[in-house]
């Protein structure tokens, strides 16, 4: 765990470090509560303020240490924990990351909430190419050096970060049925299935969250707030969709 803890530490420190520069002033981020459906409730502390929206990153931080402390697999060797180690702790840190925007509502950490989520959307097809057996921890590096750097997108053009993240998406999806038809079944499919979906839903709710609250169902609970649902489950069904094919190949060599 060691190991998987310094990946996702040192691109987190440097991330957060040159966040606090200069370098993001002219990023496009929103930086007010009007952007979210959700009203605030005045009388709770800052950190609650918006308590759906807030509350919901701690499905991220119990989700990551379920899939850090619990999984148990025997087949399971040292590389295979370590690309699901990184992942688990990828989740654990990127739940603070957007309450912290939530919270406080400055650019350092609406840059940064923008900025993780594309390496954790690049470590999907890092971990089906670990699967496929075309893959090393030096060429993981690589690809999320690549993946980070993609942000600088963000500072050519306003809808830099969504380019940059719809490329992570695609890319995902693609490797994922690839790997899939290669070495999956019946429950790999629906796995996937339901990754998709959950990556739908996660997209369109935040979309059309002003669109949704005049709805009275989605006036408290908002879109927004189904969004990160659905986030969350789109990592859980990730982590089922890998581990599963990872134990698939493992029988299959045996």
């Amino acid at each position: 765990m060691k190991a998987a803890l310094v990946h996702v530490i040192v691109p987190f420190v440097f991330c957060t470090a040159l966040a606090h520069t200069a370098l993001f002033d002219e990023v496009k981020v929103d930086l007010i509560y009007d952007h979210y459906a959700e009203k605030t409730v005045d009388y709770l502390p800052f950190l609650i303020a918006m308590p759906f929206n807030s509350l919901v990153n701690i499905a991220y931080v119990l989700m990551g240490f379920s899939w850090l402390l619990k999984y148990k697999d025997k087949s399971e060797t040292k590389d295979d924990r370590y690309m699901r180690e990184v992942f688990a702790l990828m989740a654990i840190f990127y739940g603070p990351v957007q309450w912290w925007r939530l919270a406080l509502l400055t650019r350092t950490a609406a840059v940064l909430d923008q900025w993780f989520t594309l390496p954790i959307f690049a470590w999907v097809p890092i971990w089906i190419s670990f699967i496929q057996g075309k893959t090393t921890k030096k060429y993981a590096l690589v690809v999320e050096l690549c993946s980070i750097l993609s942000y600088g997108l963000s500072l050519i053009f306003d809808c830099g970060f969504e380019s940059a993240l719809g490329c992570h998406v695609l890319l995902a999806i693609y490797k994922g049925t690839q790997v899939h038809l290669r070495f999956g079944n019946r429950q790999t499919f629906q796995y996937l299935v339901l990754a998709v979906l959950s990556c739908a839903g996660f997209v369109l709710l935040k979309l059309l969250d002003h669109w949704l609250a005049q709805f009275w169902i989605f006036q408290r609970i908002t879109g927004h707030f189904w969004s990160k649902v659905c986030d969350v489950l789109q990592f859980h069904y990730s982590f089922c969709f890998l581990t599963t094919l990872t134990q698939i190949t493992h029988k299959a060599k045996d």
